[in-house]
C-alpha cells in the first residue's frame, strides 16, 4: 500500500495478535495492512543472531496444545524440539525433579513419598492434574476464579509444597511469585502443559510470528513504518504520512495501545530479565528446565541441549531469567554456579533482555477475554486483552477479525456501540 492508497483496514503492529486478526482479514476478502515499526514481524517473539549464537528475546516456549497454535501452524514446518516434560528443582536443599510419571515414568523417582513431597500432596496434585487435563477448557474457563495460591490450598495442596515446589515454578511462568494470578488462567495453562508439548523451533521463537507472517499476501506487511497517531482517515505514520483506511486495529503492546488510544484501560505488566551465558562445556546434559527452589533466579536452561546447532562455536548456550529489570549479571552468574554446581568463572556473558512488559498481569478475578471494540472504526487486540500467552494472542486477533466483520456487514444502525470506550464502561 502506498501512503495515501485506502484499504479496508490497517493493524498497527505485526506481533502474533496483529498477524493473526489480519490473516483472517483477507481471508474474508477486505484489503488490509500490516504497520510494523521494527524491522521484522514478531513483536515480543524475536530471535537474534549474536556472535554466531540464536538468542530469543526473553526465554520463551512453544506449546503444541494451544488451539489457535494447531489451527493456524504446520508444526512439522517449525521443526520442534522439546523439553523434558517435568522439571528440575535445585537449590539449598539439593536437587529434585518433577516429572510427568505418564511420559517419563522412568524419571518419576522423585516423586515418591517424603522425597518432592508427602504423600497427600503428591496424590493431591495428581488429582488436580487429572481433573484439569480431562475436564473440557470451557468448564475450567467458567469456574469460580480465585488466586491461585487460594485455588492450590482449596486443592488438598500444603503451604509447604507450595512453596517449595509450586510456588518456584509457576513464578517463572507468570513472572510473579505471589500466586496472584487467576486460578483459572493456572488451571487452562496446567492444562495445556499436560496435553500439549512445551518445545522450540530449531530456527528459534522467532519462526513462530515468520510462519504466521507467510500466510499472508506479501504486499500485506509492511515493515519500519512506526504509526505517529490516528486520524479520522486511518493513521498518521512517523515519516509525516498517511495511511487511509476506515477501520483501524492497534495491535500493539498495552503502553503503545494506550498511547494511540487514550482512555484505554491496560493491565500492569510484568517485567522479565533473561540472561545468556557461553559456557565451555554444558552444565547440565539434558534439555531440561532447571528452577530456582530459593527464587533468586526464576530458572534456567542449557538452550543447546535443546536446539543443537544453536551455538555458533560448540559451546552451550545457557539461558537463565530473572524477575524484573536490570539484573545484576555478577550475581546472576554466581548463582548458577551453586545451581548447576559448575565453575561459572569462564562463562562469557553473550546478551541481557530487559522486558518490562513481558506480560499482563493477571489476578484474580480476570476476564479471560475482552471485546476488541473501542470506538466507530477502532479496534483493539493483543494477550492484554485476553491471557498472557501465544493462545491468548493468536485467540485475541481472531476476535478482533469476527467483531470487525461483524461490525462491517451490520446496518449502520445496528452496529454494536463500542463497549470499550472511553474507559472500558
Amino acid at each position: 500500500m502506498r501512503p495515501g492508497t485506502a484499504v479496508d483496514v490497517i493493524v498497527v503492529g505485526a506481533g502474533a495478535a496483529g498477524l493473526a486478526c489480519a490473516h483472517d482479514l483477507v481471508m474474508a476478502g477486505l484489503r488490509v495492512t500490516v504497520l510494523e515499526a521494527s524491522d521484522a514481524v514478531g513483536g515480543r517473539m524475536r530471535t537474534d543472531v549474536v556472535g554466531g549464537f540464536r538468542l530469543d528475546r526473553g526465554f520463551q516456549v512453544f506449546n503444541t496444545a494451544y488451539p489457535q497454535v494447531r489451527r493456524r501452524l504446520d508444526l512439522r514446518s517449525l521443526r520442534l524440539h522439546p523439553f523434558t516434560p517435568g522439571f528440575l528443582l535445585a537449590g539449598s536443599g539439593g536437587r529434585l525433579r518433577l516429572a510427568d510419571p505418564t511420559r517419563r515414568p522412568d524419571q518419576a523417582g522423585d516423586l515418591l513419598p517424603g522425597r518432592l513431597a508427602p504423600l497427600r500432596d503428591t496424590l493431591a496434585l495428581g488429582l488436580l492434574s487429572a481433573r484439569d487435563m480431562v475436564l473440557p477448557a470451557a468448564l475450567l474457563r467458567r469456574a469460580a476464579d480465585v488466586p491461585t495460591a487460594r485455588a492450590l490450598a482449596a486443592a488438598g495442596l500444603s503451604a509447604p509444597t507450595v512453596d517449595g515446589v509450586l510456588r518456584p515454578f509457576l513464578a517463572g511462568v507468570f513472572l510473579e511469585d505471589e500466586l496472584e494470578t487467576s486460578s483459572r488462567m493456572f488451571h487452562l495453562v496446567w492444562r495445556s502443559m499436560l496435553r500439549g508439548t512445551l518445545c522450540l523451533p530449531q530456527a528459534g521463537i522467532g519462526a513462530v510470528p515468520r510462519a504466521l507472517a507467510d500466510l499472508l499476501p506479501l504486499d500485506v506487511v509492511r515493515l519500519e513504518s512506526p504509526v505517529e497517531g490516528l486520524t479520522g482517515e486511518g493513521v498518521r505514520l512517523a515519516d509525516g504520512s498517511a495511511a487511509v483506511a476506515p477501520t483501524v486495529v492497534v495491535a500493539t503492546e498495552p503502553a503503545e495501545a494506550a498511547r494511540l488510544l487514550p482512555g484505554l484501560a491496560v493491565p500492569a505488566t510484568r517485567a522479565v530479565t533473561t540472561l545468556y551465558h557461553a559456557a565451555p562445556a554444558s552444565p547440565l546434559r539434558e534439555p531440561t528446565l532447571l528452577v530456582d527452589a530459593d527464587r533468586q533466579v526464576l530458572n534456567s536452561v542449557v538452550l543447546s541441549e535443546v536446539l543443537p546447532g544453536c551455538s555458533g562455536d560448540g559451546r552451550a548456550l545457557v539461558s537463565t531469567s530473572v524477575l524484573g529489570c536490570p539484573a545484576d549479571e555478577p550475581r546472576v552468574r554466581a548463582r548458577l554456579a551453586e545451581l548447576y554446581g559448575s565453575d561459572t568463572a569462564q562463562w562469557e556473558p553473550l546478551a541481557a533482555y530487559p522486558i518490562p512488559a513481558a506480560l499482563p498481569a493477571m489476578p484474580a478475578p480476570h476476564p479471560l477475554s475482552r471485546t476488541s471494540r473501542f470506538g466507530p472504526g477502532l479496534y483493539v487486540c493483543g494477550d492484554h486483552r485476553t491471557t498472557g500467552s501465544l493462545q491468548g494472542a493468536l485467540a485475541s486477533g481472531a476476535r478482533d477479525a469476527r467483531e470487525v466483520l461483524a461490525d462491517l456487514s451490520a446496518p449502520a444502525g445496528a452496529r454494536t456501540a463500542p463497549l470499550g470506550h472511553p474507559a472500558e464502561r
